[in-house]
């Protein structure tokens, strides 16, 4: 509900063009033609003219001798010998170079060969030391040339760039990979990717790249880990996690020279107006209470939900009354409040506000996973290359830390709002998809249920999306009051799942604290309070609870939402 990318040269062929010379020679004498000439022919058979007589003379001279000349052959004969000398070795003590190999918790890359069940044990170590080392990416990319890995900056300046970047060096068909310090000199203002790796690949597969990775002190655990592969060649990435550290390792930094000084946003964000689009007939749900359970929300590509009655709730950076950006401490109490309420997830619209600095670390510190959003406001074109698009795009990039990223939210109701057409709105997933290529978890984008119900939306965006990602909120129906609002929600998400045939997640969903009636749904705590335990009931374990506190800064519609009274978040 916030607002609503040989020459050939032709040879002369020469063939001269010769003349034919013709053989013009004839014979003066032939046989069989006297009696064309008149005259008789001798017993020779010759033609000879009348009174002629043929007189054969042999004239010899005097004997003359002939010298001859006599060549005198000389042979020589050359014999070479050949000695070879040896001299005795020499032995030269080297010194014998050591060095320490650092064993560090990098993901283990695990390839199932062929389908079946693989067991991969479970593994600790220490590291002393902050070091940076290789890591291990893995994506799944159709055939063609690809780009991936490298790390990302953005300047505003011509500026020198100083990072590491992770290579691959093949020595005797042996492949390992490295870090090495590289400098870059980024010429203008934009976004550059340093030390990027392209590939062709023949078919659809899984490439396995290094990116730079820092790990910082402490005890890492890799627990056992049981696979079920169904496919051939079926890749798992298992990663650890540290002992009273945070389990998201910081992502190594450019160091740019000159480093601008860094603006301090104060800017607005403009909301979105809430659903107000009343479902089709929706049969009551018999569906019985989720149970709660201590274990962390599963982390499928086809299903998005917790383990409990409230999987998640959203969250926005910005002070209540002003809109302003909130500091990284205060950021940091939230997120534990929410953590404390038991929430497993936290919802994020955009990049804005330092919201990848401070609240994504925060929620990873409290073990808590995030809905990540690309967010297109209203007056902006539907396409990667806007420029607050595509720097949203780049910041996810840039923080490389797709493990805490549960869902990959593309744009919020801006069908909805006509931000986006449908053919936008997919060119724009695929875009998205590409440029984060390292991410391989789930995608949807968030609509409501009539705009999902439309054919166009339905034929072209049903196979782009993991699971099928919609808002949800039953207080836009006036038919519906607070105690009815849980079996209103599933109602609708019941419906969500026969469009696609796949599992839905309700991205926004609760009840206003204050206002005005809209038909049956009356604001107010009492009602909150009976609505909000309604939808727990029947859905919240697939449910995004809105809002984490009210927001005076937006239209008055979207203003009184806020969930503290519910779950004991104190301001």
């Amino acid at each position: 509900m916030k607002a609503t990318f040989f020459a050939a040269a032709a040879a002369m062929a020469g063939a001269a063009s010769a003349n034919n010379h013709r053989h013009a020679h004839q014979k003066f004498a032939k046989r069989g033609h006297a009696a064309s000439t008149g005259f008789p022919i001798a017993a020779t058979g010759e033609v000879c003219l009348p009174g002629c007589t043929t007189i054969w003379k042999t004239i010899t001279g005097e004997a003359t001798l002939v010298p001859v000349t006599v060549t005198t052959v000389t042979s020589t004969s050359t014999n070479t010998s050949t000695v070879t000398i040896t001299p005795s070795p020499t032995s030269v003590s080297v010194p014998v170079q050591t060095k320490t190999v650092v064993v560090v918790p990098t993901p283990e890359v695990q390839r199932c060969p062929t389908p079946g069940t693989y067991t991969f044990p479970a593994t600790t170590m220490t590291v002393t030391d902050t070091t940076t080392v290789c890591g291990a990416t893995t994506t799944k990319v159709p055939a063609g040339t690809h780009t991936v890995g490298g790390v990302t900056t953005v300047v505003t300046t011509l500026t020198t760039v100083t990072c590491p970047v992770a290579t691959v060096v093949t020595n005797g068909g042996v492949a390992t990979s490295t870090i090495s310090l590289t400098e870059y000199v980024c010429p203008t203002a934009g976004t550059y990717t340093i030390g990027a790796h392209t590939t062709a690949i023949a078919t659809e597969t899984v490439i396995v790249y290094p990116t730079p990775t820092v790990i910082a002190p402490g005890t890492y655990t890799k627990p056992e880990v049981v696979v079920t592969a169904t496919v051939t060649d079926y890749v798992t990435v298992c990663p650890f996690t540290s002992s009273g550290l945070p389990t998201a390792t910081p992502t190594p930094v450019a160091i740019s020279t000159p480093v601008p000084a860094p603006a301090v946003s104060t800017a607005t964000p403009v909301p979105a107006a809430p659903s107000s689009v009343a479902p089709s007939s929706v049969a009551p749900s018999s569906a019985a209470p989720s149970a709660s359970a201590p274990a962390a929300p599963g982390t499928s590509k086809t299903e998005v939900k917790g383990t409990n009655d409230h999987f998640a709730i959203t969250y926005g950076p910005y002070d209540s009354a002003t809109g302003n950006c909130k500091s990284g401490d205060q950021v940091k109490k939230d997120i534990s409040q929410i953590k404390a309420a038991g929430f497993q997830a936290v919802r994020i619209y955009g990049t804005d506000c330092d919201t990848l600095v401070n609240v994504v670390p925060a929620c990873v510190s409290q073990g808590l996973q995030i809905i990540a959003g690309v967010f297109v406001k209203p007056g902006q074109q539907c396409s990667i290359n806007t420029p607050e698009v595509k720097k949203q795009v780049d910041d996810l990039v840039a923080m490389n830390n797709w493990d805490a990223i549960r869902l990959l939210v593309v744009s919020n109701e801006s069908i909805m709002n006509g931000i986006c057409s449908a053919s936008e709105l997919v060119q724009l997933i695929k875009d998205v998809k590409a440029q984060c290529s390292g991410y391989q978890g789930p995608v949807t984008i968030a609509e409501t249920l009539n705009i999902w119900q439309r054919q166009d939306v339905a034929d072209s965006l049903c196979p782009l999306v993991d699971v099928v990602g919609a808002n949800i909120h039953a207080f836009f129906n006036p038919n519906v009051d607070a105690s009815g609002a849980g079996v209103f929600v599933k109602g609708q998400m019941d419906i969500l799942q026969g469009i696609c045939g796949k599992n839905v997640i309700n991205l926004e969903t609760g009840w206003k604290n204050d206002g005005a009636c809209n038909g049956k749904a009356c604001p107010g705590a009492a009602d909150q309070s009976k609505a909000i335990s309604s939808i727990r009931k029947t859905c919240g374990d697939a449910s995004v609870f809105f809002s984490f506190d009210n927001e005076g800064w937006k239209p008055q519609a979207d203003q009184r939402w806020g969930l503290g009274a519910i779950f004991n978040f104190s301001q």
